[in-house]
């Protein structure tokens, strides 16, 4: 085991590594997935980091054993890279995981659940809370805590809405620990946070105000959770600073957009695997060609984005046989019921629309249900215009990669409840997620904005993408953990003196 110990400490539900056992039986690597590991991988190439994150196969059980429950090497993956599993019991994870962090708490932050119908908060989720949540937790925080007691004066990074009530307990072992945490989807409004009973809310909101500093990737999503402290805590909230006093403590509150690793992305745009993915899609196109790309979440409102086109196909036949709306959808949870019968649902609308409008030669909705990133990329390439029309989403990093890489001056329809709208909102033609007469509508201007125009507003959004990528908003943070840090040490010296 290495005895090595790294200045940052990540914690996060889904780890850049898991490990697998061959039939040969030898032990193999796979990256872990997911917008946050890309996110986070980009910090750990410039900064030695531990991170630490759940065991999720037998053969991950099987490292942090040989491990002896610590620290073991990650060669090759970043700068110093070590990771440190936390072995969770099945029953426990699954409570935690499976009833609470999902759907339970993306249901709330997304605004998704069907009030009249559900949820309902009965013994099994206040059980799941109690003996699966904050359990596992638990144990997350006790993996940090024993790196803590190494070395108190590490930072540590907690990351998404997995590892709400980790952070108290942490505080409870080092009281003077530096702790983060970045919340990677929306923060809803007080009173949604009210489908909870008040112990939960409440634990939430106490283990988040046990950092030094929360994160958001917006400025309303921010106000938002100021706004639950203020009103579902009772606290003294100070807006101008952006701060919340709790227990002793300011607590920084603050946004911090995230984007893409622009000089990767383009050059895997450029990659030969994407450009023979490009071929088959050129061979297919007609005049126009519509794309979305985004995994089968009830967030993303693909139902709504079709129908906006069955809208459109029924007032502007003239475009009829000259376009083709490309959609890639990422199944995603099919373990959940919801999200098996969400996809039903848009097999079924494509279908139908498809028949209404289609001919022997022209079929209006192409659709493919499956992961392939040079395939995304490839139409990323060529859009003319590009759908990301989200009911709520954190940042959704989409609507940066696509025009990033667009060669056709194409044209973004971005929802204004996406966290992207914030920065390109300006740059988009914005619609309401709900509205499917205004995405139809907001089709036909796309397809018929002047080139001029089309251009402008792609090489702003390009430039804005490429001027705030990703070692920005590492940056950002980080220089915000140490002005953080120096004014709590003069603080303390004050207060010893």
């Amino acid at each position: 085991m290495s005895t090595r110990r790294a200045p940052l400490i990540l914690v996060s539900n889904r780890g850049p590594v898991g490990f697998t056992r061959g039939d040969d039986g030898e032990l193999g690597r796979t990256r872990g997935g997911g917008g946050l590991v890309t996110a986070l991988l980009g910090l750990v190439e410039h900064t030695p980091a531990l991170w630490v994150s759940a065991a999720s196969t037998d053969a991950d059980i099987e490292v942090a054993e040989e491990a002896g429950g610590g620290r073991f090497p990650l060669p090759g993956l970043g700068n110093d890279t070590q990771g440190r599993f936390v072995v969770i019991d099945p029953d426990v994870y699954h409570a935690y995981y499976n009833v609470i962090a999902n759907p339970m708490l993306w249901f709330i932050q997304h605004y998704l659940w069907d009030l009249s119908n559900a949820p309902d908060i009965r013994r099994e989720e206040l059980d799941a809370w109690e003996h699966g949540y904050v359990v596992a937790n638990q144990a997350f925080a006790d993996a940090v805590v024993a790196e803590l007691d190494d070395d108190p004066d590490r930072v540590v990074m907690l990351h998404d809405y997995h590892l709400y009530t980790a952070p108290e307990a942490i505080r409870a072992a080092h009281p003077d620990a530096f702790l983060h945490h970045f919340v990677h989807i929306p923060w809803s409004q007080p009173d949604y946070w009210r489908i909870l009973p008040p112990h939960i809310r409440e634990g939430i909101l106490r283990g988040l105000l046990a950092n030094d500093i929360v994160a958001f990737h917006t400025r309303s999503y921010a106000r938002n959770f100021m706004l639950c402290c203020e009103e579902l805590l009772d606290l003294r909230v100070d807006y101008d600073r952006r701060l919340v006093r709790w227990e002793g403590r300011d607590v920084w509150v603050r946004s911090y957009p995230i984007s893409v690793n622009a000089p990767m992305f383009e050059t895997l745009a450029k990659s030969p695997e994407v450009a023979e993915e490009e071929g088959a899609i050129l061979r297919r196109r007609r005049q126009h060609l519509v794309v979305r790309v985004d995994r089968t979440d009830l967030s993303k409102n693909t139902l709504r984005g079709f129908k906006a086109y069955d809208v459109f196909l029924d007032r502007h036949p003239e475009f009829h046989e000259d376009i083709t709306f490309f959609a890639l959808l990422q199944p995603t949870r099919q373990d959940v019921d919801e999200y098996v019968e969400y996809l039903d649902k848009i097999r079924d609308v494509v279908s139908h629309i498809n028949t209404k409008h289609g001919t022997t030669d022209w079929m209006p909705i192409s659709l493919r249900i499956e992961s392939n990133i040079h395939r995304a990329v490839a139409a990323y390439k060529h859009y003319d215009v590009l759908i990301v029309n989200p009911i709520f989403d954190g940042m959704n990093l989409i609507a940066k990669e696509a025009p990033l890489v667009n060669e056709r001056d194409g044209v973004m329809i971005l929802s204004e409840n996406a966290g992207a709208h914030e920065e390109l909102g300006s740059f988009a033609i914005t619609i309401n997620p709900f509205d499917v007469d205004a995405q139809a509508e907001a089709l036909h201007q796309a397809l018929l904005m002047p080139a001029d125009e089309r251009a402008f507003r792609l090489q702003e959004i390009k430039r804005i993408v490429r001027e705030n990528d990703v070692g920005k908003w590492l940056d950002a943070q980080q220089e915000d953990i140490a002005r953080k840090r120096t004014a709590d040490r003069r603080r303390r010296r004050r207060a010893e003196a």
